[in-house]
């Protein structure tokens, strides 16, 4: 699932190529939606709220177009008659304006409320990592409702902190030495961890290519995520990975052993 530095982006992308501009086309294929013509509205602004979208426009009352990537969705603008780079069964809304469209592909979340009804839809989650309402000791304390919590867990649960994903998840542990096994409650830098997951997000939120070493080679850009038998870049022991979390909710989870020993 895209992370909240890619979500970011995705946000910045539309914002840059809609706002201020007054839409041509709007087709919504998705059966909820499949009547609504916003056309002649105004796009206002897009922006992100963890990995939630946001688009808010403006026709006949105010609207707010809610997009959510989840696994497989992406964004992409195209100059007017330039060809998709995805299927056209992947498409899930297109709004256009003179000269260009934006085409929503496989977004996992496609819904249209009215703007006054826009915080409920992000009124669950967290501080926002990327966000103009981030909390730092609002965030720490939300981990640390749930002591006995495995760490991964409860950075990649939302209503904590909005924006890590299973990549930063796994990123962060290691770098903080902290098995994401682990009980929260045995996190002796707790606020530090939750520093660093937002510098790393901070870090990335303005280049397509995401590092945490620093190092923006093909094979080098990671410290243990998706590198599993491969040895680990301080200490050479095999990177291992496992399926951890809830029953039907498991995700592929990163670490070094040896430097993030069980407690």
């Amino acid at each position: 699932m895209p992370e909240g530095d890619t979500v970011y982006r995705a946000a910045a992308k539309l914002d840059r190529a809609l706002t201020g501009h007054r839409l041509t086309v709007t087709d919504f294929r998705v059966p909820a939606f499949a009547t609504v013509d916003l056309r002649e509205g105004e796009v206002i602004r897009t922006l992100s709220r963890g990995k939630h979208l946001l688009t808010r426009i403006d026709h006949q009352r105010a609207w707010t177009l809610h997009t959510h990537l989840k696994m497989e969705g992406s964004w992409h603008v195209y100059p007017e008659g330039e060809k998709w780079r995805r299927p056209g069964d992947q498409v899930r809304i297109v709004l256009g304006i003179e000269g260009r469209n934006a085409v929503g592909f496989q977004l996992g979340i496609v819904e249209l409320v009215p703007r006054e009804a826009e915080a409920d839809l992000v009124a669950h989650l967290g501080p926002d990592l990327l966000g103009p309402d981030w909390d730092e000791e609002r965030a720490v304390a939300n981990l640390r409702s749930e002591p006995d919590r495995p760490v991964a867990q409860a950075l990649l649960d939302q209503r904590n902190l909005a924006g890590i994903g299973n990549m930063y998840m796994a990123e962060l542990c290691f770098t903080m030495g902290v098995n994401p096994a682990n009980a929260v409650r045995t996190v002796d830098q707790l606020p530090r961890l939750v520093r660093r997951g937002r510098q790393m997000l901070e870090v990335n939120k303005e280049r397509a290519i995401q590092t945490t070493t620093g190092d923006l080679r093909e094979r080098e850009r990671m410290w243990v995520y998706r590198r599993d038998t491969s040895p680990c870049r301080r200490c050479r022991t095999p990177i291992a990975v496992a399926m951890l979390g809830d029953p039907g909710r498991e995700r592929a989870t990163y670490w070094c052993p040896s430097c993030q020993p069980e407690r």
